[in-house]
């Protein structure tokens, strides 16, 4: 009897502490599964493979799968009737929505207008509304450090820039980068043009091919594909060119040995950075502006061996200046006639008008 009594009170207790222990389990909080956003990107009309503004910016959102595991869905737009259709399609889809372009600015307010609910963001354009945070950036400041090694680089005094579509942001590219070669080099002329599209290559080959037959031994471009033509040009004709937005020779290797060097933009850290904030709660809309203080603009990791050191330093000093507010680079080319560069020493020589 007693040993009956031991018994049953050890397997009493023995299924109270078991009942104990599952009742503690049960008042844990349970750790939901937070749901994966969706993340949509419509291109401009340069599409992808522009190796340029649109693959930077798709660039971002590769970096976005990789951390995060979100697949982006991309539609490509081939004209601006695309714009609204395309965007209308990944707002149903998505929750958050890049337009990439300032000319998709007016499609994007309709569509974000019509859809509060969700989160949009757009490149190089601003949209006034409470669920678009707008990326915009100091092109010509970075297109200034672009001018000076130009201005430098030149045997001929005759420099080129090649425009996309003329419209007052692409107009920045083309302020900065004469305000860049005439700070440098006052006595050498900057032949302009507009190519009016981003993507036609062949009309960018023909259009850099007259400059380089009219003198210019150096040209840039803010064209977007259409700028892949001015590399075809320069390869052929053994002149130099200046890429943009991306480090081209990194992403046009067949033509690295006629780039001096690019123009980053980083369009790829708005991408990525407006996606991680949708991810991780923490979106804001608002308008970011991005320069060189800000990390934003800058010149290219790979530099042609062909361009001196000094030519660089040269450049770095007046980055420099731009940073710590000595001087403000002309956004519009209304600007540049007036522009007075300062005085920037390097080795004892002074660089100024």
């Amino acid at each position: 009897m007693k040993k009956l009594i031991a018994l049953m009170a050890t397997l009493t207790l023995t299924v109270g502490l078991f009942s104990g222990c599952a009742k503690q389990e049960s008042q844990q909080p349970q750790q939901p599964n937070k749901p994966q956003i969706r993340i949509g990107l419509a291109t401009d009309e340069g599409g992808k493979g522009d190796k340029s503004f649109n693959d930077a910016a798709i660039a971002g959102l590769e970096r976005i799968k990789a951390e995060y595991g979100i697949e982006p869905q991309i539609i490509e737009s081939k004209s601006a009737d695309d714009y609204e259709p395309n965007l209308t399609t990944l707002a149903a889809d998505n929750d958050l929505i890049f337009g990439v372009g300032f000319k998709m600015a007016d499609a994007l307010k309709t569509v974000a207008q019509n859809n509060p609910d969700k989160k949009f963001a757009i490149v190089d354009s601003v949209v006034d509304l409470p669920n678009v945070a707008s990326y915009v950036f100091k092109e010509e400041e970075g297109s200034f450090l672009m001018g000076v090694i130009a201005g430098k680089m030149t045997k001929t005094n005759i420099v080129g820039f090649l425009g996309g579509i003329k419209f007052e942001l692409i107009e920045k590219f083309e302020a900065g980068f004469r305000a860049g070669v005439k700070a440098v080099n006052p006595k050498a002329k900057v032949i302009v043009q507009y190519a009016n599209t981003f993507s036609d290559v062949a009309l960018g080959y023909e259009i850099a091919k007259k400059m380089y037959n009219d003198g210019a031994d150096v040209i840039y471009h803010a064209a977007g594909g259409a700028g892949l033509g001015l590399f075809n040009a320069a390869k052929e004709m053994k002149k130099w060119a200046i890429g943009v937005d991306s480090d081209q020779a990194v992403l046009v290797p067949d033509k690295a040995d006629v780039i001096l060097a690019s123009m980053i933009k980083r369009v790829d850290t708005a991408t990525y950075t407006a996606a991680k904030a949708a991810i991780e709660g923490t979106f804001k809309p608002g308008t970011i502006v991005l320069g060189l203080k800000e990390d934003g603009v800058g010149i290219s990791k790979t530099i042609n061996p062909a361009v001196p050191k000094e030519v660089i330093d040269l450049a770095n000093k007046y980055k420099q200046a731009i940073i710590e507010g000595k001087f403000t680079v002309p956004s519009k080319p209304s600007e540049v006639d007036s522009f007075q560069a300062p005085q920037i020493w390097l080795h004892a020589r002074c660089f100024c008008i």
